[in-house]
């Protein structure tokens, strides 16, 4: 199922990104995608085959989490992109154990030799180091403070948080030098850390953002099968406010015809559990999300799929993604539209924001017992 890590030298456009998922008898329970299909970097494609294997036969074993470790030697990544609200983030694992399908992160998985697919939440990398990196990096003394966001790409709160504590590590650290944070998350497990980020929260450092995808407990299960559930995503919302912390919630993806009817119900839920901001995004489908989404929705979806891509392609120009800046994460066109214009109406009807507070910088400052010479002054 997987393999040694490689760093990929080419791009092989001859790839089929769109291929059959695995018989069925083959695919393993518990998973979001539907198959383990090659990345796009690889010089050779891998196909499923039927080997004989029936419903009726023995079920094979479960597809059990594999963990290694990602050594990198900074930990801060910077981005100027125009649609992205923040210019610095962390993200303390590579790959997630949610196994969410539509995740816009899988791809990234083809730099390091492995699928986007079953491999995307199979195999994990963790970044042990972190909390030390980042504050190495905070004592810099050429470093300015900007707001972070730690799980921008992966959920930083995923199921191997609970052993390893890397997110907890890196709050503590930001804590520590009064640096400004904010999570984004689908977990209950950010309820964890409360004594660190409450605090955090009345000083002006930290926000949360929840993704709460829809309202609907076996979609849930059939899109996001590891992570909370639906109700519980709400409770975190409701702990957090309680807690003081401000809380945005992301109704993200909005897919057409399968969760999109939602949208109002997930923004009231919301404001009602005590979430001061929401925010939307479009389903994105580049690269080998594209392939892996259309077997999901064929095996799990079969009498509406070519009624949602129908709808996908009507957003993007005719196309099944377009990565233009200003249009990847809104779409166009008059479904795109409607969507804007319902999301518009609903936040104002439920008292909601588009944004959250603005983090503060200015109380950042480098404690001398991390051997920082005091100032003359």
């Amino acid at each position: 199922m997987s393999k040694a890590p490689r760093t990929p030298s080419c791009l092989n456009s001859d790839i089929d990104l769109t291929g059959d998922p695995l018989p069925a008898p083959l695919q393993p329970k518990g998973r979001g995608a539907r198959s383990n299909r090659t990345n796009r970097f690889e010089d050779k494609a891998y196909a499923p085959f039927d080997d004989g294997w029936r419903e009726s036969d023995p079920e094979p074993g479960q597809l059990r989490t594999v963990t290694l470790i990602d050594s990198s030697r900074s930990i801060v990544t910077r981005n100027n992109s125009p649609d992205i609200s923040f210019s610095q983030s962390i993200n303390p694992y590579r790959g997630c154990e949610h196994g969410c399908v539509y995740c816009y992160a899988r791809p990234s998985h083809a730099y390091w030799g492995y699928s986007p697919g079953l491999d995307f939440e199979s195999v994990i990398f963790k970044k042990p180091e972190a909390a030390r990196l980042l504050e190495r990096t905070f004592l810099d003394r050429n470093y300015r403070p900007e707001p972070i966001v730690i799980g921008s790409n992966t959920d930083c709160y995923q199921p191997l948080e609970r052993r390893e504590e890397i997110t907890r590590d890196v709050l503590k650290v930001c804590a520590a030098f009064n640096h400004p944070v904010s999570v984004i998350t689908k977990s209950a497990l950010i309820l964890r850390d409360l004594d660190i980020i409450a605090p955090m929260a009345k000083r002006g450092l930290f926000r949360a953002a929840i993704s709460i995808t829809t309202l609907d407990r076996r979609l849930a299960r059939d899109m996001e099968p590891r992570a909370a559930t639906p109700s519980r995503r709400l409770e975190t919302v409701r702990s957090l406010a309680d807690a003081g912390i401000p809380v945005t919630v992301m109704a993200a993806p909005m897919i057409p015809a399968l969760n999109d009817r939602e949208l109002e119900a997930i923004l009231q839920a919301s404001a009602e559990a005590g979430a001061i901001s929401a925010g939307y995004v479009l389903l994105r489908l580049p690269m080998e999300i594209k392939g892996l989404f259309k077997e999901w929705l064929a095996t799990t979806r079969p009498d509406s799929a070519s009624h949602v891509m129908s709808l996908v392609r009507q957003t993007r120009g005719g196309e099944e993604y377009d990565s233009a800046y200003g249009k990847r994460q809104r779409g166009d066109g008059p479904y795109a539209r409607l969507l804007a214009s319902r999301f518009r109406r609903a936040i104002e009807r439920y008292g909601l924001k588009t944004r959250g507070p603005g983090l503060r910088c200015d109380l950042f400052e480098r404690p001398l017992a991390r051997g920082n010479q005091g100032s003359l002054f």
